[in-house]
């Protein structure tokens, strides 16, 4: 059995100081709800044996605050392929992944991680599907099992959604009213 972890950037500042969206920086709630989830995940006893993330300055540093709140053992390998992906893009990514790696974390953007998630994750699933359909916000994971033992066989509609998690579930001050 896989699993697949994807995790969406933290969210990010609306400054207008840089002039590509590529290099958006988080803003301080982005921060620390990527810490949090960190946290969250390490206390989960979640473990990855592969990262692979889009390089856009975002997801690198959401990623510097995921392993300050989870701890050493997030090293991704840097893909361009991911930033803007669709979701058929980023199955054939992870069609790639050696089978060695039973745990995978996909660090990336919308709308191609929630597209993603609905397309491995039957539309007869439980509440946490519905969950992401309404909204997959900023440092948001899903966690998603599948029954294959090939990356390259994972096919759309063969998930079991684990658990779906947000930043305002851990903590309200997370949520989207917040400062």
């Amino acid at each position: 059995m896989k699993r697949l972890t994807l995790l969406r950037h933290a969210k990010s500042g609306d400054d207008g100081l840089v002039a590509r969206d590529f290099d958006r920086r988080l803003n301080t709630k982005g921060r620390r709800a990527a810490r949090a989830i960190g946290k969250h995940l390490r206390e989960g006893g979640t473990h990855f044996d592969r990262v692979i993330a889009s390089p856009a300055v975002r997801v690198a540093e959401t990623l510097e605050e995921v392993s300050a709140g989870y701890g050493p053992g997030i090293e991704p390998a840097w893909e361009r392929r991911i930033y803007l992906a669709t979701a058929d893009e980023l199955l054939d990514l992870i069609h790639e992944v050696p089978d060695e790696a039973d745990d995978l974390l996909l660090v990336g953007h919308n709308p191609g991680l929630e597209e993603l998630v609905l397309m491995l994750v039957p539309a007869q699933a439980d509440g946490d599907r519905s969950a992401v359909e309404e909204k997959y916000p900023t440092a948001s994971v899903a966690q998603i099992d599948l029954d294959s033992p090939h990356w390259a066989d994972v096919t759309p509609g063969a998930g079991r959604l684990r658990r779906f998690v947000r930043p305002r579930d851990l903590d309200p001050a997370f949520g989207p009213d917040q400062p």
